[in-house]
């Protein structure tokens, strides 16, 4: 049933080509081997929205900055395939910020420096394992990392050494090589642009257009911090903005950590929420789980575990891209049995795309600052109680709910159907555990432990 012009490949399953007209097309997909057989619907979707569910992969800045280069992001994707990984949606592999070489390409177009020899067959390799290709870009007339960005005050697009590094190169030049450079990422074979720093809605537009008139579907993803009053034209320029600075692999602890901890950024994100949906997404960071760097040498995550299962949670809930930050070469069991439970990973990816929203619960408040190098004196509590729900609706009817603990002691958290919007029997399944928990009447109640989450779906007795 597939359409024409899209070809299947036997050999390894891909499915690839291009379809001129507009349409939604059901595929049946059937597999079988010695221990059985499965078919599931594949639902087709061609026209003018791409990501119609938020984008899942890995990106290498949490993992290596600066140290990224050609050899890092081949074996970062061939970990991606082996481990599993691919098989649960994790597709694109991005890399970040540092590398931009100079503008000697077609209409002064950026090509790539010697840590990335050849951009096209990197693209040619990752397609041909079934992944999708991401780099990253800027504005300013130099990145974040001080290497070339996407404008100058020079037509050529050259800067001098003494603009590296200062607030000088880290504003937008007068000169502006979009529809040059997005030419170039289409050439290379790129599926996915992160657009970084300074982000203002003129700049935005010219990208978001010179990327369309490239007649590549390249996913347009604006980072870092994309201003709130413009959230209805980051929805309508972009697929993805970022609604946070940039994240660390901390929960907070009173101090300056809470800045950009997950639990200011994860439960700070309902204004947010009519902004998203199929196409265009809110995005608060990417994933600090498993063996990260995040600004320091590379260690575990500061996260416990329970931390990591709010983390996923509820970044899930709220319909974000999902984006592994860690090193895939040292990625553990607990941090890979996280990354592919399907159940929950359906939630991030339901066709709905309505991002969960508190439904039950005080506002979650961060502390005052404890004074420079102090701590707290006592663990913090938040103000009015610390038992949050968020629940979030989906494509079959169903609710996707989130009891989250945000104090330091265990607590009893309880969802009521009042809350929820609904009445009657309704069964409930821990999606974690992947269990079936039962039937109820008016209300679930789970005890939760501090900094954690019980994860469940509610749906009518049939």
């Amino acid at each position: 049933g597939l359409p024409t012009g899209l070809p299947l490949n036997p050999a390894n399953g891909q499915i690839t080509g291009k379809v001129e007209q507009p349409g939604t097309f059901v595929v049946k997909i059937g597999a079988k081997n010695a221990r059985g057989a499965a078919a599931r619907d594949l639902k087709i979707v061609i026209g003018e929205q791409i990501a119609l569910t938020p984008p899942m992969g890995w990106n290498s800045w949490n993992s290596w900055a600066g140290g990224v280069d050609q050899g890092k992001v081949m074996r970062s994707a061939k970990v991606l395939v082996s481990s599993g990984l691919i098989n649960h949606g994790w597709t694109y592999i991005n890399i970040d910020d540092t590398w931009q070489g100079t503008r000697t390409g077609p209409n002064h177009a950026l090509l790539a420096n010697e840590k990335f020899p050849d951009l096209k067959a990197l693209c040619n390799e990752l397609h041909a394992m079934g992944l999708k290709a991401g780099t990253y870009s800027t504005p300013w007339i130099t990145s974040y990392a001080s290497y070339p960005g996407g404008s100058s005050d020079r037509p050529d697009g050259a800067w001098t050494k003494s603009e590296l590094g200062n607030d000088r190169a880290h504003r937008i030049g007068q000169n502006h090589f979009a529809s040059a450079d997005a030419a170039q990422l289409a050439a290379w074979g790129f599926d996915y642009l992160k657009y970084d720093w300074n982000i203002d809605v003129a700049t935005t537009q010219e990208m978001s257009e010179a990327l369309r008139k490239t007649g590549r579907d390249i996913v347009f993803s604006l980072s870092n911090t994309a201003p709130f009053k413009n959230a209805a034209d980051w929805a309508r320029l972009s697929q993805a903005w970022r609604t946070t600075g940039d994240i660390t692999d901390s929960w907070g602890n009173g101090n300056r950590s809470w800045n950009n901890g997950i639990a200011k950024i994860g439960f700070a994100q309902d204004r947010w929420s009519p902004f998203g949906g199929p196409g265009h997404w809110n995005d608060p960071d990417m994933l600090v789980i498993g063996v990260v760097s995040v600004s320091q040498p590379m260690h575990f995550t500061h996260l416990t575990p329970d931390e990591q299962y709010t983390h996923l949670s509820l970044w899930s809930l709220l319909a974000a891209p999902l984006l592994i930050g860690c090193d895939l070469e040292r990625v553990d069991p607990f941090t890979l049995n996280l990354l592919t439970n399907d159940e929950v990973l359906d939630i991030d990816q339901d066709p709905l795309g309505q991002g969960a929203v508190r439904v039950a619960g005080p506002a979650f408040q961060v502390p005052p600052a404890a004074p420079a190098g102090g701590t707290p004196s006592a663990p913090w509590e938040n103000p009015g109680g610390n038992g949050l729900v968020y629940a979030r609706p989906l494509e079959d009817g169903t609710l996707a709910v989130g009891l989250f603990n945000v104090g330091s002691r265990e607590e009893k958290v309880t969802a009521t159907w009042k809350d929820l919007g609904i009445d009657g029997q309704r069964l409930v399944r821990d999606l974690w555990r992947q269990k079936d928990l039962g039937a109820f009447a008016h209300e679930f109640s789970a005890t939760v432990p501090s900094h954690g989450v019980v994860l469940v779906k509610i749906r009518p007795v049939r």
